[in-house]
């Protein structure tokens, strides 16, 4: 029951699928009909009625792998009118509660796999159901009959809040970013008319639905065109193929080091043996875009937005490698000195795009112009310093060239990104100054040689001590709260912290030498554990960087 009017809210976009019985949900267990799947998020929101109590913030938490579940609730989310906060796995301990309780969740959504996190957590007023048991069942069988529109919380509408989204900054905790269902519902239109999204195609979704990537790049897109959805439960490298020809996919999204991690797949006779034709997302870089295209014979679009919507960064033909594109229409981007309120002067690249002058054209990307962003939950300080001075700051680091495309260069002070999850180096500091070891710690971001970025910490010694690599490896593991992508992948050994004039760490100047510095230096291999890095080590690095065309993001 598809119309060709432009949707107003995701609710809409939801009540389409019902009457159309083409296959519209695929995953590991079967496949499921556009009509079934608006029949089971009609019943969620039947249940998320009758669950949520008088009063409470319509706010429910989802803590779930990408199963049919997760697209189930989002659905019964909108057409009840709740907003769903997204709840990262990795993260824990008390971090892991306090994304959950900062949110007003008063619902939990969970399956028995992550009942562990759970465990020992003080989550008063928060009601938790587990999808994968019979009590569920049980639970949820009363409602199999509700329809689209029958239950509400409200009058769901463009304002209604539909995605409460962790980001996070340099303000330390995540913040919770705001997400309308008419801004949504906007944005998958946009994406839907950028890609020709059409009833007969297909979008794998492997990039994890807590994110605002897999959601609004992936998911609302194939509503809007009435695609089909496949779900991967967790992003698999070698399952990825396996997978689109499984379920005749058509469309991707990526985020962080997801291309890199396919090409290191090995190379098999009927690579380009699919159906896939699109893929889109960020951070894979233009050495590895290129290598996934003449490998897989499939085009990797590279964009820029971030889950609060404040400013987006358009591709068009003309791009250059490297480049993200230019400014969206309506967007006034400028590149700004953060210190000075400046804007840089346009960067001067090489003839191999190699950047000249990094110290005076990398600034801040900011929205001087018009803004879709929605805010942060309860957070005013947040959303100030997000938008002071009338303006909008992302928070990332750019240059522009002299003919107005932007290169993405990294995060601002205290931000890092790494395997596409936003971490904040404040909370991983908190947790490294526990170590008896340490009389100081600074943690900072360095460029990853593939995409992203890599934690490194500065550690200044107490009297007396000496570094383990073994002894700070049983330390890291010790440590609840600490997630599975804070470790720091390079250890700097410092004879004491570097400060500014005014007493503050020069993180800067840290993240300048990044690990060419004569410091000790001790590198985190993947098992965990942390060795010196030798010059021969420094070298082989220093090749990788080189290889992936980002050797000019140690020099900057």
């Amino acid at each position: 029951m598809r119309t060709t009017t432009a949707p107003e809210t995701v609710a809409e976009l939801i009540a389409r699928q019902w009457g159309d019985h083409r296959p519209g949900l695929k995953h590991e267990g079967g496949v499921l009909t556009h009509h079934r799947t608006a029949q089971e998020a009609a019943a969620r929101a039947a249940l998320l009625v009758d669950l949520m109590p008088p009063g409470a913030e319509p706010h429910l938490g989802v803590l779930l792998d990408n199963t049919p579940e997760f697209p189930f609730w989002l659905g019964a989310a909108a057409l009840a009118g709740a907003a769903v906060a997204g709840i990262n796995p990795t993260r824990r301990g008390p971090e892991l509660a306090r994304d959950i309780l900062h949110t007003d969740c008063r619902l939990l959504i969970t399956e028995r796999a992550h009942l562990p996190l759970l465990r020992g957590l003080d989550l008063p007023g928060v009601r938790i159901l587990v999808t994968d048991t019979e009590e569920y069942a049980a639970l949820l069988a009363p409602y199999a009959a509700a329809k689209p529109g029958e239950a509400t919380l409200g009058s769901p509408g463009p304002a209604s809040r539909l995605l409460l989204y962790f980001t996070s900054g340099s303000t330390g905790a995540p913040k919770a970013a705001i997400c309308t269902q008419g801004r949504l519902a906007a944005a998958g239109s946009a994406l839907a008319r950028q890609f020709s999204v059409a009833p007969d195609d297909v979008h794998y979704v492997c990039m994890p639905l807590f994110h605002g990537n897999a959601v609004i790049a992936d998911w609302l897109p194939a509503l809007v065109g009435g695609a089909a959805v496949a779900l991967r439960r967790r992003f698999s490298a070698s399952g990825f193929l396996d997978d689109v020809r499984a379920y005749g996919a058509t469309y991707f999204t990526y985020v962080g080091r997801a291309i890199q991690y396919l090409l290191a797949t090995p190379p098999r006779p009927d690579d380009r043996t699919h159906s896939l034709r699109l893929g889109f997302g960020t951070e894979a870089g233009a050495v590895d875009a290129a290598r996934f295209t003449e490998r897989f014979g499939v085009r990797l679009v590279e964009g820029y937005g971030a889950t609060e919507g404040g400013a987006s960064v358009q591709r068009t033909a003309d791009t250059p490698p490297g480049a993200l594109g230019r400014a969206g229409a309506g967007d006034d981007l400028a590149v700004i000195d953060p210190e000075t309120g400046a804007e840089c002067p346009p960067a001067v690249l090489d003839a191999e795009g190699r950047l000249l002058n990094g110290s005076s054209s990398i600034g801040e990307l900011v929205n001087r112009g018009r803004s879709l962003f929605e805010g942060y939950w309860r957070n005013p300080d947040a959303e100030a310093a997000r938008t002071r001075e009338g303006w909008y700051w992302t928070g990332d680091l750019f240059f522009r060239d002299a003919a107005g495309f932007l290169y993405f260069a990294g995060r601002t002070d205290d931000r890092l990104r790494v395997d596409s999850e936003n971490l904040a180096a404040a909370v991983i500091e908190n947790i490294l100054a526990r170590w008896s070891e340490a009389a100081a710690v600074a943690v900072y971001a360095v460029p990853d040689e593939v995409a992203g970025d890599q934690v490194m910490a500065a550690l200044a010694l107490r009297e007396g001590a000496v570094f383990s690599g073994v002894a700070f490896e049983a330390f890291l593991a010790s440590q609840p709260d600490l997630g599975t992508k804070m470790p720091p992948r390079y250890v700097r050994i410092v004879p004491e912290m570097p400060t500014t004039a005014t007493n503050k760490v020069h993180r800067v100047a840290l993240r300048r030498e990044a690990f060419l510095c004569e410091d000790p230096i001790w590198h985190r291999s993947p098992s965990g554990a942390y060795r010196r890095l030798d010059a021969t080590a420094r070298s082989a690095l220093l090749t990788s960087y080189a290889t992936h065309g980002r050797a000019h993001l140690l020099t900057h």
